[in-house]
C-alpha cells in the first residue's frame, strides 16, 4: 500500500515538473553606432542579466564603425567569461562591424552576419592624432596578436585576422562565412535562431547545446540612461552642451538671481565634461574655447574696439577644430556646426558688448546723477546762495555768475544735495526739459 502511495505520488510530481513551462528565454539587444563606454556598459549589463536570468543564449544585433581600444577590450573580456552563449549577428543588411567590431565579432561563441554585410579593417589608430613610427608598431604588434588569440580560441581563421589588423582588409559576408571567419549568414533573426538550435559551443565552463525551438525571445531595449549617455557621446553633441553650459553661467553671473540660466549651464557643463570621457579631447583645443569666452567678456569691460573680440573668434575658431583630434571621422566636429557655433557665440557676446557699453554711456535717468543737464527755473536771484526749482522739486543752488529769479538755469553738478547751475542763455545748446 505504501509502495503504490509512493509511486503514486512520484508520478503526480514529474509529470508535474515535466508540464511546466520552461523559464529558458533567448535575449536579443541591438548595440549600435561607436564602440565607446556607454556601448561598454550596456552590453556588460545584458550579458550579467542573461546570466542571472539563466538564459540559453544573448543575440547580439551588432553595427558599428568601430570605436576606443579600451571599450572594445571591456566587452570582449565580458563575452569570454560569460555564462551564457553569445552571438554577435551583423545585422541588418548594410550594416558593418568595423575596426573593433572585428574584435567583439571574433569573440563571440557564434558569430554571424546577415547578407549585404562586410567585416574587417581592424587597424589600430591613434584617437589623439598620428602616432609616430614605433608608437604605431607596438600598437599593430599588440592588435595582432590580440586578435589573433581571439581567433584561434574560437577556431576562427587567426590568418584573416592578423590580416584586418595589419593591412586592414575587409570581406563581404559570403566571403566570411569561407574563409572561417564567422559560423553563419542568415537573412533575419528567426532564420538564425534556427540554424543555431542544437549547436553545441565551448564555453568557459564546458560545452553547451543552445536551444532555440519553441524558446521565447526577449527583446531588451536601452534604457533612458542608457539613451541619453549614447547621445550625449556624440562629439557634436557634447561641443554644444558645452557652449550652452559657458552662456547660461555668463547669464548668470551678469544677471544674478536669474537663477534658471545658471542651473541650465552648470547641468550642460557637467554632461559636457562626461561626454568628454568617452571621447579623444585635445585640452589646448580646450583651453582655446575657453580663452575665447574670457576674450569675449573682457570686450565687456576693456574697450579694445573689437580687437578682443577678432581675438576672441580666431581662438574658438582653432580651438573647435583641435578639441576633438582624431582621424576617426566619428570622433571628430563636423563644421557644420562649428561654423553656426562660432557666429552664434560671436553674436550672443557682441550683443552684449554692445548692450554693455549703451549702458556705459548713457546718460542716468534716475537719482541725483539723473538732475545733470536738466533745465530748471531759478525761484530766487542765485549766485553764492539761492533756490532754483527742477523736476517738481525746490533745490539749494549756487552759481560762478549772478543769475536773477525767474531765468532759466541749467544744473552742471551735485554736491552735497547742493546744485551748481548755471544761466540757460549762456548755454547755446538743446536743454532737456
Amino acid at each position: 500500500m505504501k509502495k503504490k502511495v509512493f509511486f503514486t505520488l512520484f508520478a503526480f510530481f514529474t509529470l508535474f515538473f515535466i508540464s511546466m513551462p520552461s523559464s529558458a528565454e533567448i535575449i536579443v539587444i541591438k548595440a549600435n553606432g561607436v564602440v565607446n563606454p556607454v556601448m561598454s556598459e550596456f552590453i556588460s549589463k545584458n550579458i550579467k542579466d542573461a546570466a542571472s536570468a539563466k538564459a540559453d543564449a544573448l543575440v547580439i544585433e551588432f553595427d558599428t564603425p568601430g570605436g576606443l581600444d579600451t571599450s572594445m577590450r571591456d566587452i570582449v573580456r565580458n563575452i569570454i567569461a560569460s555564462e551564457v552563449p553569445i552571438i554577435v549577428y551583423v545585422s541588418p543588411s548594410g550594416a558593418r562591424a568595423a575596426s573593433a567590431g572585428v574584435f567583439i565579432t571574433l569573440s563571440a561563441h557564434i558569430a554571424a552576419m546577415a547578407p549585404g554585410t562586410n567585416i574587417g579593417a581592424a587597424h589600430p589608430v591613434g584617437i589623439g592624432g598620428k602616432m609616430d613610427k614605433t608608437m604605431s608598431e607596438k600598437a599593430e604588434n599588440d592588435a595582432a596578436a590580440y586578435i589573433k588569440s581571439i581567433a584561434e580560441q574560437r577556431g576562427r581563421n587567426s590568418e584573416w585576422a592578423e590580416k584586418a589588423v595589419r593591412k586592414s582588409v575587409s570581406i563581404t559576408d559570403a566571403e566570411a562565412l569561407k574563409l572561417n571567419v564567422i559560423d553563419i549568414v542568415a537573412p533575419d533573426l528567426d532564420s538564425l535562431l534556427k540554424s543555431i538550435d542544437n549547436r553545441t559551443v565551448e564555453m568557459s565552463t564546458g560545452k553547451h547545446i543552445i536551444k532555440t525551438k519553441g524558446i521565447k525571445v526577449q527583446h531588451k531595449e536601452p534604457g533612458l540612461r542608457h539613451k541619453i549617455l549614447s547621445i550625449i557621446s556624440d562629439p557634436n553633441i557634447a561641443y554644444i552642451l558645452m557652449l550652452l553650459g559657458f552662456y547660461g553661467i555668463f547669464f548668470e553671473l551678469t544677471n544674478p538671481g536669474a537663477i534658471f540660466p545658471g542651473v541650465f549651464g552648470a547641468i550642460s557643463l557637467i554632461l559636457a565634461f562626461y561626454s568628454f570621457q568617452t571621447l579623444p579631447v585635445n585640452y589646448a583645443g580646450l583651453l582655446l574655447i575657453i580663452l575665447a569666452i574670457i576674450l569675449f567678456i573682457l570686450e565687456i569691460t576693456i574697450i579694445s574696439h573689437g580687437v578682443l573680440t577678432i581675438g576672441g573668434v580666431i581662438a574658438m575658431i582653432i580651438g573647435s577644430l583641435m578639441l576633438f583630434e582624431s582621424p576617426l571621422p566619428f570622433f571628430r566636429l563636423s563644421l557644420m556646426v562649428i561654423l553656426p557655433a562660432v557666429i552664434l557665440t560671436t553674436l550672443f557676446f557682441s550683443l552684449t558688448i554692445g548692450l554693455a557699453v549703451k549702458a556705459h554711456r548713457r546718460k542716468p535717468q534716475t537719482g541725483i546723477e539723473g538732475l545733470i543737464g536738466l533745465e530748471g527755473t531759478a525761484k530766487t536771484d542765485v549766485h553764492k546762495e539761492g533756490l532754483v526749482f527742477v523736476h517738481g522739486e525746490i533745490w539749494s543752488a549756487w552759481s560762478d555768475e549772478p543769475i536773477k529769479a525767474g531765468e532759466k538755469v541749467i544744473i552742471d553738478k551735485v554736491e552735497n544735495l547742493k546744485l551748481k547751475v548755471h544761466a540757460a542763455k549762456n548755454n547755446g545748446q538743446q536743454t532737456q526739459v
